[in-house]
């Protein structure tokens, strides 16, 4: 038996029942719903909570972080691939590597930055013991320049940001899209934000507002 296979609550057939709640919850995008039944969940969480990890809650990964609810994982990715090619895909906020994984079956590359250094290491073994090849994980401040001349079709940022980020903007291609939580100046719960789309398009910037959300902070520097 392989690690994808897993037994009882991490078997397929688990995974079958999260996808069908993804489909009624709003996520419709066959795409979608194929490369996450393909990526087991449970392996991206500690053991003693992987009968948890097909729930559709966020579970802690450690050092003050959480991998996202299957819900989230999925709106956000089928809002990447509504109307952007994905080539080249920019991931800001790695954690354990999941959202990663099920990028890097839709994309023809992944390129993701996380600031906690035992994190990084968390995600590059899940990552390497699924075989993932076409993803290339930095050790880095996400929240600000790259340092480096990429251009990416796609940015998904998995933190909560209190405004759109000028320098990740710069990476993105003309009609690609960038999707991430934005809080919102007034009228918000705190430490809440909104689920927001950003596109680059022929006349300058357009942003796209939806749920309600609630992520870990976007944080400068490295850890």
């Amino acid at each position: 038996m392989s690690a994808r296979d897993g037994i009882g609550m991490t078997s397929e057939r688990t995974r079958l029942r999260m996808i069908e709640l993804l489909r009624r919850e709003g996520v419709s995008d066959e795409r979608v719903l194929a490369a996450m039944l393909e990526i087991p969940r449970h392996l991206f969480v500690d053991e003693g909570i992987a009968s948890r990890a097909y729930e559709d809650v966020a579970l802690p990964i450690g050092h003050g972080q959480t991998i996202s609810s299957p819900t989230i994982v999925g709106m956000m990715t089928q809002l990447l691939m509504e109307k952007t090619p994905m080539g080249k895909v920019l991931e800001i906020g790695t954690g354990c590597g999941y959202q990663t994984a099920v990028l890097a079956q839709l994309a023809q590359t992944v390129y993701t930055v996380e600031r906690i250094g035992a994190l990084v290491n968390k995600a590059r073994r899940h990552l390497q013991s699924l075989k993932v090849k076409n993803v290339r994980l930095k050790h880095g401040d996400g929240a600000g320049d790259l340092g480096e001349p990429l251009a990416v079709d796609a940015i998904v940022v998995t933190a909560g940001a209190t405004h759109v980020p000028a320098a990740l903007l710069r990476h993105l291609k003309p009609g690609g899209r960038m999707v991430l939580p934005l809080a919102q100046a007034q009228g918000e719960a705190r430490g809440t934000q909104r689920l927001t789309v950003i596109e680059m398009t022929s006349s300058g910037m357009r942003e796209q507002t939806l749920d309600t959300v609630r992520f870990v902070p976007l944080l400068p520097g490295v850890a």
